[in-house]
Order: structure tokens, then sequence, then C-alpha cells
């Protein structure tokens, strides 16, 4: 559902990497959009349209990962930009991106995105480095997924998601998932990821109260994926 100005023109990934005389040009090409709870916004092949930028909400980046299955790449959150990874020659997305609670994104055509990286060359170098990242990223994930038994890729996934979302006043992690979205993060099956996370809360290593994940022993967690 696309709305009025809803976003600040400051916190935006876009908009921190821009220069001062290019905010005219984005108020005037920006459109913001508000999307629900578990509404997609994109999906895995479709055509890439634009770039989109987290003003507010959650949103989890994932692809398909054999029958029925999906892999969580990552989690974006506010000031993240999304679709990114469309920008190549193909021009479709490689990965889906849904609405972990209603989100507002602001939403920029392909083609002065293009522009504003011709213009802004801070905003060129940032998307590089956000690219090097995420392949570094990407291919320790990968090597993970190979290498790493079930309950190291449980603690990682804990650890990973304390360092990007921090923790609330009650010590737990400040993001509450669904144990599905949890076991896709971690590469493994619902089953499985509930078998490892009790096993680590009878040792005494994490807490849980319903949905909410507290870390209790980080050094422990971080011994299982040496």
């Amino acid at each position: 559902m696309k709305k009025g100005n809803l976003c600040n023109l400051k916190s935006c990934f876009l908009c921190r990497n821009c220069l001062k005389h290019w905010m005219p040009a984005i108020e005037t090409h920006k459109q913001n959009i508000v999307i629900k709870k578990g509404q997609k916004i994109f999906e895995e092949g479709d055509p890439v349209n634009g770039i989109y930028f987290l003003f507010k909400g959650r949103v989890k980046v994932h692809r398909k990962w054999g029958e029925a299955k999906q892999l969580i790449l990552h989690f974006a959150q506010e000031g993240d930009i999304i679709g990114y990874r469309g920008l190549g020659n193909q021009k479709v997305y490689p990965v889906s991106a849904t609405a972990l609670d209603e989100v507002i994104l602001c939403f920029i055509d392909t083609a002065f995105f293009e522009t504003s990286l011709q213009v802004n060359p801070g905003l060129t170098y940032t998307l590089m480095q956000l690219y090097a990242n995420e392949l570094q990223l990407a291919e320790r994930r990968i090597g993970n997924l190979v290498h790493l038994d079930v309950k190291a890729r449980v603690a990682e996934t804990l650890l990973m998601l304390k360092r990007d979302f921090g923790q609330n006043l009650e010590g737990y992690i400040n993001i509450t998932l669904t144990k599905q979205d949890l076991a896709s993060y971690a590469g493994t099956t619902y089953e499985t990821f509930f078998r490892m996370i009790t096993e680590l809360e009878h040792e005494k290593v994490v807490r849980l109260s319903g949905k909410d994940i507290a870390i209790l022993k980080e050094a422990k967690l971080e011994k299982l994926i040496e």
C-alpha cells in the first residue's frame, strides 16, 4: 500500500550516504510503502523494479532451499537496504523478502538509484563495502553449513542475532522469531532446532520464555563453533 511522506530523509541507507544537494531529487522520486506482517515485499525470480530502504520494522531475506524449505540469509532492520542483490545483469531478485511485522519502506526505482550511484561516490563506495561484507558472510555461512554440526550452527545463529539486534532490559535477544524462522536461519529443520535449543536450555546456556531467548553463557556458545 503506497502512502505519502512517512520517512524522514535522514535515517535510511540512501539518505545517509548521499550528498545534501541530492536530497530534493530523492524527495521527488521516492515512494513510501506500508507492508503488513507476513506479506512479501518481493519474491525470488521476480523482475527487479527498484530498491527498498527500510524506515520502520524488520524483514527477513530468504531463498528457496530444497523442496518446500527456505534458508534465511539475513534479517534487515531500520535503516537497511534490501533488493540490491537484484542489481546484476539478469535483473531478477535472487532472493525473497518478507515483513516480520508491519514495515514502512522507501522505494526507489532502478533507474534513479543507478543515477544516484553515479552522482554520489560515497553511496557507491558504501554499497561496494556492503557487497564485500555480504560475500564474506555468505562464504562463511556456506562453510559452516558444511563443516559445523547442528548444535554449533544453532549457537552461531543465537550469537549473530544478539550481535545484530542486541538484548532488551530482561536480557532476551531483541527480536522475536518463530522457531521455524530460527531453524531456517540455522539451516536445519524445526524439529532439530527445537531439540538443540532444548538441550542448551537444560545445560543452562540459554533461557527460554515463549518465543524469547536469552543467552546466559556466551562463552559456551562460542566454544561450540570453534
